[in-house]
């Protein structure tokens, strides 16, 4: 069993011995050690019982050296140096063996900006070398010359934040697991995102555009109107639409993943939900199903069934929008939002909409289509205004007719 070293500190003359004397005195001699190396050592022992000792030419050099080791440790910012010397490739491997649970699209989304913006720059500079201002000045980098693998091009402000998150998330891993005292990523300056205008189309837009996507006609009509993501569209099978019941039970999801190809998982926030179906989505489900197996997509690929993949359907639907007068430039997402301007306009709260798109939280729905309730801002300052003049007229008739008046100045 190993000892514990007791806590202690202290600096030390390598080239001196205090050698006692047969009277009992003590005198200073030189040591084994003399004139070799540097003279003065710090030593103190960790919080663990564990020794660290560095040399140092100059004995004031050492004592502050020591100083500041003893302080870290007092205020909870000392790491262990052979710790915070590990590199951040090598922190960053760690961090992502620990991400297995997440989809696959995910992972393959964070190997990439490790391998093409981030470990070009990072991956040999030790934890503790790693400075706020260096930081700072890669990630203004990024947008103006771009990384290392694409030098010359600047990032959009969309990739940026996302190589910010994943170093700050590394570091943050490496502040849980004591390689370093305080994560240097965080308050950097970033990137304005761009505002990105969200499109909604009517009903006899989104009825005028079904038609001109011919086969993707039921899939365009349950993207508008049930408020599936794509994904959760394209791995729909013949068991999850309850056609009498009119419901669709979305519970997986279908994405490409780089290098890879399409991969069937979870949902994006890993929760199943059941949306309703209009009447009329509902009888165009039923034929499109058919007499299909419980297991069949209900959405197949028409290059030999699998299936239909992101850009077939972007393929269609960008064909079909351009043919509608009003609605070029259309997106397929932007069927989501009309779902979302539909179900506000048909009188459905917050949190039903949330229910409806799958949303992780009622303040992400509000934040993303919280713009389309001005009515009710209208609505409240009317019902003030009737509340303030019932009030104004209920003080005015209450003072009693016979009630003593103050008498005048000077009377």
């Amino acid at each position: 069993m190993t000892q514990t070293r007791n806590r202690r500190s202290g600096v030390e003359d390598r080239w001196t011995k205090t050698v006692r004397l047969h009277d009992g005195t003590t005198e200073t001699a030189p040591s084994a050690a003399n004139g070799n190396g540097l003279r003065w050592r710090a030593r103190y022992v960790d919080e663990n019982g564990k020794e660290h000792a560095k040399g140092f030419g100059r004995k004031a050099d050492a004592q502050n050296w020591l100083n500041k080791q003893v302080s870290d440790q007092v205020t909870g910012t000392w790491t262990d140096p052979a710790l915070s010397g590990i590199t951040f490739g090598t922190m960053a491997e760690r961090w992502i063996s620990t991400k297995a649970h997440r989809s696959a699209k995910t992972v393959a989304g964070y190997r990439s900006l490790l391998d093409t913006i981030v470990l070009p720059r990072w991956k040999d500079v030790a934890l503790r070398e790693i400075r706020f201002e260096d930081l700072q000045v890669w990630v203004t980098g990024l947008s103006v010359e771009g990384s290392v693998r694409f030098e010359g091009k600047g990032l959009s402000a969309s990739r940026v934040r996302q190589a910010h998150q994943l170093v700050g998330a590394v570091l943050r891993f490496a502040v849980k697991a004591k390689h370093l005292a305080a994560n240097p990523a965080e308050d950097l300056e970033l990137p304005v995102l761009p505002d990105t205008e969200q499109r909604y189309l009517t009903h006899e837009q989104l009825h005028r555009i079904a038609v001109a996507s011919g086969r993707l006609r039921t899939l365009v009509l349950v993207l508008g109107y049930c408020g599936l993501r794509f994904g959760e569209a394209a791995a729909l099978q013949v068991a999850d639409v309850d056609v009498m019941g009119r419901r669709i039970r979305v519970r997986r999801s279908v994405t490409y993943v780089r290098k890879t190809g399409l991969v069937e998982g979870s949902t994006k926030n890993h929760t199943n939900r059941t949306v309703p179906v209009p009447a009329f989505v509902a009888r165009m489900l039923e034929t499109e199903i058919g007499d299909r197996d419980k297991t069949a997509l209900v959405f197949p690929s028409a290059r030999g069934g699998g299936y239909l993949t992101l850009g077939q359907a972007r393929y269609t639907f960008q064909k079909a929008s351009a043919a509608v007068d009003g609605c070029e430039g259309a997106r397929l997402h932007d069927l989501r939002h009309t779902c979302a301007s539909l179900a506000i306009r048909s009188g459905a709260n917050i949190k039903v909409v949330q229910k409806l798109l799958g949303h992780k939280s009622a303040v992400l729905t509000l934040d993303r289509y919280g713009h389309l309730f001005p009515d009710d801002l209208d609505a409240v300052a009317a019902a003030f205004d009737a509340a303030a003049a019932t009030t104004a007229d209920a003080l005015r008739t209450a003072v009693p007719q016979n009630a003593s008046r103050p008498p005048r100045k000077g009377a």
